[in-house]
């Protein structure tokens, strides 16, 4: 046992001090001196699904601008309502993982390289957001469209035939119009989200309007087509407001090949007597407490919108489909669409430790612990694992009362033997 864990230790040292080697980046050129502003402010469509951690770069600005302060305005509102998000530093948010869902816009974003993160985005903080300065003076635009999609659903069932022919179909219209069409957009699958073991595949929809009616300020590249929530759409338009669409399916890969260990590790391995495959993969580990009977959300680090997570307790995989079973509409513990792990609420035999799988690789350890809180008026022996934890107290108690005793007894008649043996010699 303590060979193993010096030998750990070791192997825990050196991939260290070749993961932390640092090599010293090449002097890259500034973007902004040869990206020029519009002369004329256009907002960029951009829809994403609810819950998942929003970016919004800036892609230009002038040279002599040191800060830029992000404007956000909701939609169909006048201009007199364009509030400030950020102050000329641009720091109003530090710890992400203090974040509740259902927190305000401004305790939910940060500002890092003139880029805008907007963390469990929800249709609430759909708007214009507008890259500036302390001046006013604006730069860069975004129309910012969230949508949140009911829940998760199967795709049907089809035969092969089917499946064939509707393998290239990435979207369907579910409303015609004479003067515009609303459609479903759907990204392709994603990756499994979990290697060596049976895993799920992902695909958002999003929901789209065509017409050659759109504001011309608020367009993506395709002139005809913007977002269901963009303000670009006119609000003649009828039926606009369709749900977008998330489907799992189930997958299984198996894992690639690790990269080989280097040749200061494999040489100790062998000097050991143990080979290469026994290496250890450490992953990062990051430790969380939380009192129960609240809402505790997990997210994976290094999550982006366009990426599939997948979620362990333990040993054990958390399926997207089995929490959304039929019959099963609120589950305690879930997967939301911005893949991140949400108790609601979170109890304490949900303590222990989870893994988040990051395109299909284990990428993090999160351990976490849910503790009761005692509120003011509350007693530990009103809670309701007071009697249980009690009668666990009180057996242990018993048993090493038994084991100590009968530990004594021998020793007693140990004693008494071994004293009758000797009075008997003399």
């Amino acid at each position: 046992m303590l060979f193993s864990m010096i030998l750990t230790c070791l192997v825990v040292v050196l991939m260290c001090s070749v993961v932390w080697s640092f090599e010293a980046p090449e002097e890259k050129k500034d973007v902004f001196s040869s990206t020029a502003c519009p002369a004329f402010l256009t907002f960029t469509n951009a829809a994403f699904i609810a819950g998942v951690t929003v970016e919004l770069p800036c892609h230009c600005k002038p040279e002599e601008v040191q800060s830029v302060v992000w404007f956000f305005r909701k939609h169909w509102s006048s201009f007199d309502e364009t509030r400030a998000l950020t102050d000329n530093h641009g720091n109003k948010l530090l710890d992400t993982s203090q974040v509740p869902h259902s927190s305000d816009l401004r305790s939910r974003f940060s500002i890092r390289m003139f880029s805008l993160l907007i963390f469990r985005a929800g249709p609430e903080d759909s708007g214009l957001y507008i890259c500036g300065s302390a001046h006013k003076d604006f730069f860069y635009g975004y129309d910012l469209d969230i949508q949140e999609a009911p829940a998760l659903s199967s795709p049907p069932r089809v035969s092969t035939e089917s499946r064939k022919k509707k393998r290239h179909r990435s979207s369907f219209i579910v409303y015609s119009h004479p003067m515009y069409k609303v459609f479903i957009s759907f990204r392709s699958w994603s990756v499994c989200d979990r290697c060596g073991a049976p895993g799920e595949q992902v695909r958002i929809g999003l929901c789209y309007v065509y017409s050659r009616f759109l504001h011309v300020r608020y367009r993506l590249a395709n002139q005809t087509v913007a977002s269901c929530g963009s303000e670009g759409v006119p609000v003649s338009f009828s039926r606009i407001n369709q749900e977008p669409k998330v489907e799992i399916r189930s997958c299984q890969v198996t894992c690639p090949p690790e990269p080989s260990p280097p040749s200061k590790l494999t040489a100790m391995m062998a000097f050991l007597g143990y080979s290469s495959a026994s290496v250890p993969i450490p992953v990062p580990v990051f430790y969380l407490s939380h009192p129960a009977d609240g809402v505790v959300t997990l997210g994976c680090p290094g999550a982006r919108p366009n990426m599939v997570v997948g979620w362990d307790q333990g040993s054990n995989p958390i399926y997207r489909s089995e929490k959304t079973s039929p019959g099963n509409f609120y589950p305690r513990i879930k997967i939301d669409t911005g893949h991140h792990l949400v108790f609601n609420p979170a109890k304490s035999q949900d303590s222990g430790v989870y893994y988040c799988w990051l395109q299909g690789r284990r990428a993090a350890q999160i351990r976490l612990l849910v503790y009761v809180h005692l509120g003011k008026d509350q007693t530990a022996w009103a809670h309701p694992d007071f009697t249980e934890s009690m009668r666990t107290l009180f057996t242990y108690y018993v048993v090493m009362t038994v084991v100590f005793c009968l530990m004594l007894i021998g020793r007693i008649g140990y004693e008494l033997i071994r004293n009758r043996f000797e009075t008997h010699n003399d």
